[in-house]
C-alpha cells in the first residue's frame, strides 16, 4: 500500500543524502521518514472519513446500537476480525484508533481492534505458512483475535472513559456539535466538507508533536537495537522464559514481517516456540512509540492499564503455545 513511499524514503536517505545503507544513523532516518508520513497520512485520512461519517450517522446513536446489540462479545470479536484484514503496524494502528473513538465507538470495541491489528494480517500470516506450517499459523491467527476479544472485554468491564484525556473529550465534543449543526442547517454534502477539512486538521496538529517524537524513538531503535539482543534471556529451561521475553520486546519497535525472520532465527536456536511467538507479539502489539502516541489520547494510567492486560494475555499465550507445539 505504502510501497511508493519506502522508496522516496530510502531515494531521500541513500541518494539524496548519500547515507550508508549499512549506518544505524541512516536505517534510523530511513524509518522516521518513512513512518511518520504514512502515519500522518493515515491520521488525517481516517479522521476526515470518520468525519464525514459523523456527519450523517449521530455519535449516540451508533454508541446506543453498539451498547444494546450484544452476544457474548461479538462486537469485540467482530473489531478483532476487522483488526486481522488491516495490515498496520501498532502505531499505524493508532490513527484508526482515534477515529473509531471520535466516532463513538465503545471503548473496549476499539481497544479490540488496536490490539489485533498489529499482531495478525496477510502478510505476517502469508510469512507465517511459509516459516513455521499451516498448524501453526492457524493457532496464531486464532490466538490473535482471542487476545483482542478477550482484552477489548477486560478493558471493557473496568470502565476506563474517565482516563481518557481532554483533548479526546473535546474531540467528541467538537463532533456532536458539528453534526448538530449539520441536521440542524440541513447542509449539504458540499457545505459540511470545509468543516469536516478543518477538525481533520485540527486534530492532525493535535497530535503531531506525539507522532514525531514517537516515531523518532522507534526509529532510533529500529536502528541501533542489534537483532540478537535479548536472545541470551530466552533460555530454553528458564521458567519465566515467556514473561521476560514479553517485557523485553516492549522497547522495541517493528512489524509483523519484519519481526518473523527474527522469530524464526530465534527457535532455530532451541529457544521454544511459545516463547519466541510471546516475544513477536510483544514487539508487534506494544511499543514505547505506541504508547507515546496513545498519551495524547490516554491518561498514564490507562495506557499502563491497556499495556498490563494485553501483557498478561501475551504471556498465557505463550505458555499455551508452549504446552501445545
Amino acid at each position: 500500500m505504502f510501497d511508493w513511499l519506502e522508496h522516496m524514503a530510502q531515494w531521500l536517505v541513500y541518494d539524496v543524502f548519500g547515507m550508508n545503507p549499512e549506518d544505524h544513523l541512516a536505517k534510523a532516518l530511513d524509518f522516521f521518514i518513512y513512518d511518520s508520513i504514512k502515519i500522518l497520512l493515515l491520521l488525517f485520512t481516517v479522521v476526515f472519513l470518520m468525519g464525514i461519517i459523523n456527519s450523517y450517522f449521530p455519535i449516540d446513536r451508533v454508541k446506543n446500537y453498539l451498547s444494546r446489540n450484544k452476544l457474548y462479545g461479538t462486537e469485540y470479536f467482530m473489531a478483532s476480525l476487522f483488526g486481522v484484514v488491516t495490515p498496520f503496524c501498532s502505531c499505524s494502528s493508532v490513527p484508526l484508533f482515534i477515529g473509531f473513538v471520535r466516532g463513538g465507538i465503545p471503548l473496549g470495541v476499539t481497544f479490540a481492534f488496536l490490539v489485533t491489528s498489529p499482531l495478525v494480517n496477510e502478510v505476517a500470516i502469508g510469512l507465517f505458512v511459509g516459516l513455521f506450517g499451516v498448524k501453526t499459523t492457524i493457532l496464531y491467527v486464532l490466538s490473535g483475535v482471542l487476545l483482542g476479544t478477550i482484552s477489548g472485554l477486560i478493558l471493557q468491564k473496568l470502565k476506563l472513559e474517565k482516563f481518557l484525556t481532554p483533548w479526546v473529550k473535546e474531540v467528541l465534543a467538537n463532533a456532536q456539535r458539528d453534526q448538530k449543526r449539520f441536521e440542524e442547517e440541513k447542509q449539504s454534502f458540499k457545505q459540511r466538507l470545509p468543516i469536516i477539512w478543518d477538525e481533520a486538521l485540527k486534530i492532525l496538529k493535535g497530535v503531531l508533536p506525539y507522532v514525531i517524537i514517537g516515531i523518532a524513538i522507534g526509529g532510533l531503535m529500529h536502528g541501533y537495537i542489534p537483532e540478537g539482543f535479548f536472545e541470551k534471556y530466552m533460555a530454553k529451561n528458564n521458567l519465566f522464559a515467556v514473561p521476560i521475553a514479553t517485557i523485553l520486546a516492549v522497547p522495541m519497535y517493528s512489524n509483523a514481517s519484519g519481526i518473523l525472520p527474527i522469530v524464526q532465527v530465534l527457535v532455530d536456536k532451541g529457544i521454544p516456540l511459545g516463547t519466541a511467538i510471546a516475544f513477536m507479539m510483544g514487539v508487534v502489539g506494544l511499543s514505547l512509540p505506541e504508547a507515546m502516541l496513545l498519551k495524547k489520547v490516554m491518561t498514564i494510567k490507562l495506557i499502563g492499564i491497556f499495556f498490563g492486560v494485553v501483557m498478561l494475555c501475551i504471556i498465557v499465550s505463550g505458555y499455551l503455545f508452549n504446552l501445545i507445539l
